[in-house]
């Protein structure tokens, strides 16, 4: 069945950088485009970042664009999200989704405090 599984999450003072990573399997990853959410407790979830599935097109929120990189290793089925220059903002619970599969993973908590 379809796994995503998130990591790298943390806690991090403004400013800092922190790496997510999310392992997939359970389906042919190098052929999905490939998304990351983030989402406040009381809030919708919301569209982060987004990377075809060759890796050749990226899209961004306006929130994380210039700050944030997706990319992606086909050949390790596995996402990632390079945050830097983060922002108290920044703080959510942060999940990966292969585009049209109806599945999520557990999420990673990223906390920007001081």
């Amino acid at each position: 069945q379809v796994q995503l599984v998130e990591s790298g999450g943390g806690l991090v003072q403004p400013g800092g950088s922190l790496r997510l990573s999310c392992a997939a399997s359970g389906f042919t990853f190098s052929r999905y485009s490939m998304t990351w959410y983030r989402q406040v407790p009381g809030e919708e979830r919301e569209l982060v970042a987004l990377i075809n599935s060759r890796g050749s097109s990226t899209n961004y929120a306006d929130s994380v664009k210039g700050r944030f990189t997706i990319s992606r290793d086909n050949a390790k089925n596995t996402m990632y999200l390079q945050m830097n220059s983060l922002k108290p903002e920044d703080t959510a619970v942060y999940y990966c989704q292969a585009i049209g599969l109806p599945a999520w993973g557990q999420g990673t908590q990223v906390t920007v405090s001081s």
